[in-house]
């Protein structure tokens, strides 16, 4: 069941009536099994890996909260709930990756060997709720949070069906008291949920599915392409994917919010980051925090010598790229990232101790430079993201600037090529400037808070205009599927 489907479309106002007409104490009970339908309606096989996870965890964390004086036993426990959990992940998502490159690399030694793989398909949404639960198994290890001893209570933690699919990562501390709050229906959150859902179906409708149509024309066959409009369908995709992730999460948190719950805000205007850094400060927020967390600090973080904190920037953007599948251009993709950081850091802008942290107009001036420049990074980077192998994201490099000499050439190529017309550009210009104007107004102010809070006549029309730009524009007879749900 698709955020962007007529069952959704049913299915979220059923969950939300029986959710406030049920006495506040057995409102989990309407969430567990509502979860669990959704989550199923993908497949009733895949219930059993989120269950197993669950309830493997569930026991873990109680095990661990009930020995906390006896840290061996517990760390016993936490690494062994780990390794099952990881486990299936791994059998899940990597396996046949692993035997693959294994057999590849005995016949570079000339030893053959076939690999063994699997037809195994991947469980919707397993590395966001693997993460979530090695996360929850952490916190209590470390007393962070007690463990939830609600069986119930704590499935939902899991399964909640706005981010089982596609995160956010949430944290027990943040979500479990809220599955507790006793709390009234508000209209003006339901509102704000609504309105948040909308912008989320802007995002998806218009402009992920509208750009999709030219990023798989030519990614999809990048051998009859080549100059700006492999430039072209590289910018094309950067905002494709942008609109695709976080409209989906806009959606979770605005669907969450009708039912008076708050997830974690995973988006705040990417684009806009002055460096590699800040880029992930606002990119994947959940994940990113959760790398931080659980991985790069865990390893020393920025606490240990300038070789060792680089090895640990390096490591754990590697694994953000192999959590993001089992491809090594993710894995590059990853690396590249790394190194972005690890280079960045020489920058005298990015100490604290510098002079020039205190000085509010060379940040000014400075951003004008670091914000496209950091986008160009970032794009640099998502070449080999979309491009299905390696080989194709060299492709794409070697090529993206064939021509270039004869500008106009160039552009009236890629024209001819993409079969773009000035209403195409025309057509899918407009959205995108809406798209960055709304992520700029956010950069000072809550855009959705900001427009709720104005005079009847002001706010209405802005509404209706949203409505119509999104039948308008939205793309039809496009998959929409969501770019995510792979990972």
């Amino acid at each position: 069941m698709l955020f962007n489907s007529f069952g959704y479309a049913v299915f979220l106002p059923i969950v939300f009536i029986l959710y406030w007409i049920v006495p506040g104490k057995y409102r989990w009970i309407i969430l567990l099994m509502s979860s669990y339908y959704f989550y199923a309606s993908w497949g009733p096989q895949y219930v059993a890996v989120i269950l197993i996870t669950t309830i493997i965890s569930y026991i873990a964390a109680l095990i661990m909260d009930a020995r906390r004086k006896d840290k061996i036993y517990r760390k016993t426990i936490l690494a062994l709930s780990i390794i099952i959990c990881t486990g299936l992940l791994f059998f899940f998502k990597y396996f046949n990756f692993f035997t693959e490159n294994i057999a590849l690399l005995f016949d570079k030694l000339s030893i053959p060997m076939q690999p063994f793989t699997l037809k195994l398909a991947l469980p919707i949404g397993i590395s966001f709720y693997i993460f979530q639960t090695i996360s929850y198994l952490v916190d209590v290890y470390k007393g962070d949070i007690h463990a939830e001893k609600n069986f119930g209570i704590y499935a939902v933690y899991i399964s909640f069906f706005p981010k089982v699919m596609q995160g956010p990562i949430e944290r027990g501390k943040k979500l479990l008291p809220q599955l507790y709050t006793p709390r009234t229906f508000q209209f003006d959150q339901a509102s704000y949920g609504l309105k948040l859902m909308a912008w989320g179906y802007f995002k998806k409708l218009v402009l992920a599915d509208g750009l999709s149509v030219y990023v798989n024309q030519v990614y999809n066959d990048l051998s009859a392409y080549k100059g700006f409009s492999l430039v072209l369908a590289t910018f094309f995709f950067a905002i494709q994917l942008y609109c695709d992730f976080s409209g989906y999460t806009d959606i979770a948190l605005g669907s969450a919010k009708i039912l008076g719950i708050n997830l974690t805000q995973n988006f705040k205007a990417p684009y806009f980051a002055s460096s590699i850094k800040d880029f992930w400060g606002r990119w994947h927020i959940s994940l990113s925090s959760w790398l931080r967390d659980y991985i790069y600090i865990p390893l020393g973080g920025n606490r240990v010598g300038k070789i060792r904190h680089a090895i640990n920037i390096m490591i754990t953007f590697l694994v953000s790229g192999l959590w993001h599948g089992a491809n090594w251009n993710y894995i590059l993709w990853g690396g590249i990232h790394g190194a972005y950081q690890v280079i960045e850091g020489f920058f005298p802008w990015n100490a604290k101790s510098s002079p020039f942290q205190r000085n509010k107009y060379y940040h000014f001036f400075l951003s004008i430079l670091t914000v496209p420049f950091t986008f160009l990074l970032v794009c640099f980077a998502w070449i080999f993201f979309r491009a299905a192998t390696i080989q194709d994201g060299i492709y794409v490099l070697k090529n993206m600037f064939t021509g270039i000499s004869h500008v106009s050439v160039y552009i009236q190529d890629c024209a001819l090529q993409m079969g773009l017309t000035l209403n195409h550009v025309v057509y899918n210009c407009l959205p995108i400037i809406l798209l960055f104007l709304y992520d700029w107004a956010s950069l000072k102010t809550d855009v959705i808070g900001f427009i709720s809070r104005q005079r009847f006549f002001i706010r209405w029309p802005l509404y209706i205009f949203l409505l119509l730009v999104i039948l308008l524009f939205s793309e039809k007879g496009v998959s929409t599927e969501f770019i995510y749900m792979q990972f």
